[in-house]
C-alpha cells in the first residue's frame, strides 16, 4: 500500500493540530500528511496513538518538562511526546517505543541522544510518575475547568473532565422501526433514547449493512440524535428547515419521519458530504448553499419548524474530538454567541404561527445553552414548550426546570456516557 512511516504520519497530524490549529479530521484528510496512503491497520494505529496523545496531553508534557530541565533549539517535541504516549498509555514494548521514535530523527541528529535518554528514563520512571498525577486537571486547560466550576460546581467539573479521558463510542441512528432489527448484526446496544450503541470498534465503511442502497442506518452521536425528535414522531406534510445542517445527520432524521427539509449550510463541501450521506440512505432534501441567517424559502412561505443546531465552541464533545481544547479560546465564545442570536432571530421570522423552533448545540458553556434559552423566553412571539423525559428516552436529571435538555459527558455512565448537549423547544404565537 505504501512505504510511509506511520509513527512519522502521526508526527505530522501531531504538528498540524497543535501547531498549525487543525481539526484532526481535517488534518487527516490533508493529502500532503499522508494519513489516506496507509494501510487500515496503520490509519487505525496512527489515529488511536494521535488521538490518546491529545487526550493524554497535559500528563504526557508534565512528565517530560519534568526530564528536560533545558529546552534546546529544535527540540523535536512532537516525537518526544508520541514515544512517551506510547510508553505510558498505548503498552508498546519500551525498546519499540524508544528506538521508533528515535527513527522519526535524521541520521546523525544530535537529539538523537536526548529523545533515546528521554524515552529510557520514562520507560523506568514513567508509570509511578504518571500514577501520581491528577490526570482530569493536567488533560484540561485552566479556562475550561475554570468555567465548568462555576457552571457546575467542582464535583459535576471533575465528573466532565474524568468522562474526557474516555474515548467515546461509535453511536448509530436507523431508519424509523429498524433499530432493534440492527442491533445483533452492528454488535450494538439499543439505548432507551433509541439510539444504537457499538459494542467495539472498526471501520464504520466495513459494517454490515453500510453499503447497502439504500442503507438503513447512519452514524450519530446519541445526544445528536435527540434535537430532531423534538418536532415529533410523525412529520408527513410537514416544511421544516434544518439551518446549520451539514453533514446531514439531523436532515436525515427528519426525512425519515417525513418531512419535507430545507437542508441550509453556507459551506459548499460539507454539504457534498450531506447529498452524499443523503443519497447512501435514499433520502432527498431541499438542499441550499446559503447565509442561514439570511435565507429565505419560497415567497410567502411560512415553515412548520426550524432546527437551530447552531455552530458552537463544540465543548460537549471533547471525548470525541481530543483535540479541541487546544484549538479554542475562550474569547471564540464572544463572536459564536453572536453568530447563534443572528441566527435564532432570523428563524423565528420563518415560522408560521404554532410552528416549532428547537434550538441545540453541542456545547458545555451556559453562554451557548441557557442563556440563548432565556434570551428566546423573552421574545414575545415565542411560547415555551417544555421537553418530557419520555419523549426522549431520557432520565428526568437530563432536563432542567425550565424544560431543556442538558446532558454532560458524565450523565448516563451505566451506558457509557453521552456527549455535552443543550436544547430546548419553543413554539410560534
Amino acid at each position: 500500500m505504501t512505504d510511509l512511516n506511520p509513527r512519522r504520519v502521526a508526527a505530522d497530524l501531531l504538528e498540524a493540530v497543535l501547531r498549525r490549529h487543525r481539526a484532526l479530521d481535517e488534518a487527516m484528510h490533508e493529502p500532503s500528511l499522508g494519513f489516506a496512503r496507509l494501510a487500515d491497520r496503520d490509519r487505525a494505529f496512527v489515529r488511536r496513538l494521535v488521538a490518546t496523545c491529545l487526550r493524554r496531553l497535559g500528563q504526557v508534557d508534565a512528565v517530560l518538562k519534568g526530564f528536560v530541565k533545558i529546552w534546546p533549539k529544535g527540540l523535536p517535541l512532537q516525537a518526544l511526546r508520541l514515544g512517551l504516549c506510547e510508553l505510558l498509555f498505548l503498552d508498546t514494548p519500551p525498546h519499540a517505543a524508544v528506538s521508533s521514535a528515535v527513527e522519526l530523527l535524521p541520521a546523525g541528529s544530535k537529539a538523537r541522544g536526548l529523545v533515546n535518554a528521554v524515552l529510557r528514563r520514562a520507560g523506568r520512571e514513567g508509570a509511578a510518575i504518571i500514577a501520581g498525577q491528577d490526570a482530569a486537571r493536567l488533560n484540561t486547560p485552566a479556562w475550561l475547568r475554570r468555567r465548568w466550576e462555576a457552571a457546575y460546581g467542582a464535583d459535576l467539573a471533575q465528573a466532565i473532565m474524568i468522562a474526557h479521558q474516555a474515548e467515546a463510542a461509535l453511536d448509530i441512528s436507523t431508519k424509523p422501526g429498524r433499530a432493534a432489527a440492527w442491533a445483533e448484526p452492528l454488535n450494538a446496544v439499543l439505548l432507551p433514547s433509541g439510539s444504537l450503541r457499538r459494542l467495539a470498534g472498526g471501520a464504520v465503511e466495513s459494517l454490515p449493512g453500510f453499503a447497502d442502497l439504500p442503507a438503513e442506518w447512519w452514524v450519530q452521536d446519541a445526544a445528536a440524535a435527540l434535537p430532531a425528535r423534538l418536532f415529533g414522531a410523525d412529520l408527513a406534510g410537514r416544511q421544516i428547515a434544518d439551518l446549520c445542517a451539514a453533514p446531514g445527520g439531523k436532515t436525515a432524521q427528519l426525512l425519515s419521519l417525513g418531512a419535507e427539509v430545507f437542508a441550509i449550510d453556507r459551506s459548499e463541501p460539507r454539504l457534498q458530504r450531506l447529498k452524499q450521506n443523503l443519497a447512501r440512505l435514499g433520502l432527498k432534501a431541499q438542499v441550499r448553499t446559503a447565509d442561514a441567517t439570511a435565507w429565505q424559502p419560497e415567497a410567502g412561505l411560512l415553515l412548520d419548524g426550524v432546527l437551530v443546531d447552531a455552530p458552537c465552541s463544540a465543548t460537549g464533545t471533547i471525548r470525541r474530538h481530543p483535540e479541541l481544547p487546544y484549538l479554542k479560546q475562550e474569547s471564540d465564545l464572544v463572536a459564536l454567541t453572536a453568530l447563534q442570536r443572528r441566527l435564532l432571530h432570523h428563524a423565528i421570522t420563518l415560522l408560521k404561527p404554532g410552528g416549532l423552533l428547537v434550538y441545540a448545540t453541542c456545547s458545555l458553556e451556559p453562554e451557548e445553552g441557557e442563556a440563548q434559552r432565556d434570551w428566546l423566553l423573552a421574545q414575545p412571539e415565542l411560547e415555551a414548550m417544555p421537553i418530557q423525559p419520555a419523549e426522549l428516552g431520557l432520565p428526568a436529571a437530563l432536563i432542567d426546570a425550565s424544560g431543556s435538555l442538558r446532558c454532560l459527558p458524565c450523565h448516563w455512565p451505566e451506558h457509557g456516557g453521552i456527549d455535552g448537549f443543550f436544547a430546548a423547544r419553543f413554539r410560534k404565537r
